[in-house]
């Protein structure tokens, strides 16, 4: 059945809700009629929503542990007695140089971005199956496909580009973000295959560069290596150029992640996706990078094929 079909509101657990996309999901789901349990790392960030009959904020810290984020998550389920779609939305953007960031920058990156989305799961899951229904979203990353993001491709105006490229680079260097992304999208698909047994589908959203919060975090300075000065300020100069001009409209993102939820608009009658991309720049990249692949199988499948035993 459905989730449009639901003959009560549904309830949405949503994390990472002071900002970006899950500010504008909230919306969305309100505006459905449906309820949400809106969490965040701190409660004043979301303080505003408490007034609202149709929210309920609770403070959860996606790295706190799979034992706290059970009790937190199995107390807020006793507000309206289920929960039907749990988002995984809440995450952080570490970037840098793959060489000067190491491993302390991928694990700061995959803390959140990856262990968070597990341990979030683990603590809602117990629940989805008991009613052998609901939906789980991970929202991961085009950069997922494409760790190097074109600058052109994320403004709004992609004359702006000129005035923040250089000689060496017009590059934002994402790798530590991107393999964190990455994978979380190889868990999430593996995710799907698990849980379709106990009715619970999964969608993983693959977003490009949208007005959200995740360009604007830290860039990894701390370890500067000398061969790389000249990429590393280029990179920089290009972070801070490209925050607050990128082309995808966050609010409208979320109206159509609802709206494949709900089947609702543009899903309504079609069959779960289980993989959504979402922004021009995303389409363009994933398509190039498929298209890249199968012309690398095909340029070496002697090799590839002729490796097994006679």
């Amino acid at each position: 059945m459905s989730a449009s079909t639901s003959s009560s509101p549904l309830v949405w657990l949503i994390t990472g809700t002071s900002s970006g996309f899950g500010t504008h999901l909230v919306s969305s789901v309100l505006a459905r009629g449906d309820r949400v349990i809106a969490t965040a790392r701190s409660l004043d960030s979301i303080k505003h929503l408490e007034s609202n009959p149709n929210v309920c904020t609770r403070q959860l810290d996606v790295t706190s542990g799979v034992p706290a984020l059970s009790e937190i998550i199995s107390e807020a389920v006793k507000v309206w007695g289920r929960i039907d779609v749990v988002v995984n939305n809440a995450g952080v953007g570490y970037h840098g140089i793959m060489e000067e960031g190491g491993s302390s920058l991928l694990q700061k990156n995959f803390a959140v971005n990856f262990f968070g989305v597990m341990d979030v799961c683990a603590a809602c899951l117990p629940h989805l199956r008991a009613q052998k229904s609901g939906t789980i979203v991970v929202v991961s990353s085009r950069s997922a496909w494409k760790c190097e993001i074109p600058v052109s491709f994320v403004l709004l105006d992609s004359r702006s580009a000129h005035d923040l490229t250089s000689s060496l680079t017009e590059l934002l260097h994402t790798g530590s973000y991107a393999s964190s992304k990455a994978a979380v999208s190889a868990l999430t698909q593996t995710l799907a295959v698990e849980l379709a047994p106990f009715g619970v589908r999964v969608l993983l959203i693959e977003p490009g560069g949208f007005r959200t919060d995740i360009l604007r975090q830290e860039y990894h300075t701390s370890n500067p290596i000398a061969d790389y000065d000249e990429m590393r300020g280029a990179s920089k100069k290009l972070f801070a150029g490209v925050y607050g001009m990128e082309k995808g409209d966050p609010a409208k993102a979320m109206e159509a992640l609802v709206d494949v939820v709900r089947g609702e608009g543009p899903a309504e009658g079609r069959p779960w996706p289980g993989h959504l991309v979402l922004g021009e720049d995303a389409d363009t990249d994933v398509r190039k990078k498929c298209q890249k692949v199968v012309e690398n199988l095909d340029g070496w499948a002697h090799i590839a094929r002729g490796v097994s035993f006679d």
